[in-house]
């Protein structure tokens, strides 16, 4: 198996912080997005999104979306260090706060730096207005994990999961545009010191 990702993207840092916490070794294969490489028909034959990451399998076939890649490696070896849950209670919790965190946080992210940076304007329309208004969105965001982390170590609970990966890959890259906590949030700020000491951070 291979995993085509381009490393310095926040959706490509999710699957490798994933995979180092189960300590899951696999070959990566860069993509310049840059350049297009992504959207050309090589490319597209394997993912006809254009996104990365992609897992390729051992038998031919491909696995895209980033979530969808973690969730085969969970489900390959449940036991194997579940970052997304054991219970069917956890499950359900680990998926909500990822997917909260997922659309509240990490899209409008990645929705600021496309539209206000312009960075694809080669092959999509950017409006910068509309980039302000995710930044904003994002921001506000903060404050709901800042209460969630008040009460809990991590921000699905007591355990690491893929909603943490999630949030501290792009919070990481929210530094680009500057939108990053404030002091106010010591919860937050207290959680990402923590997170950023593991060494899957630095994978």
């Amino acid at each position: 198996m291979r995993i085509f990702e381009t490393k310095t993207t926040p959706n490509g840092r999710r699957v490798r912080m994933f995979l180092a916490e189960k300590d899951i070794d696999i070959e990566y294969v860069q993509v310049d997005i840059v350049a297009g490489e992504n959207i050309s028909p090589e490319f597209l034959a394997k993912n006809p999104g254009g996104r990365i990451p992609v897992l390729e399998l051992d038998n031919g076939n491909y696995i895209s979306e980033t979530v969808s890649i973690c969730r085969y490696f969970e489900e390959s070896d449940p036991s194997n260090t579940p970052l997304m849950g054991s219970t069917p209670e956890e499950k359900a919790r680990i998926d909500m706060w990822q997917r909260l965190v997922e659309f509240n946080l990490m899209m409008n992210v990645g929705f600021c730096f496309r539209n206000v940076t312009g960075y694809f304007k080669d092959r999509e329309t950017p409006v910068k207005e509309w980039g302000e208004v995710c930044g904003e969105q994002a921001v506000k965001f903060y404050d709901v994990l800042d209460h969630q982390l008040s009460q809990n170590e991590f921000i699905a609970g007591d355990s690491f999961s893929i909603a943490d990966i999630t949030a501290i890959c792009a919070i990481d890259f929210a530094r680009v545009m500057k939108l990053n906590p404030e002091e106010r949030h010591t919860n937050l700020l207290r959680w990402r010191e923590a997170v950023s000491a593991r060494p899957s951070a630095q994978a």
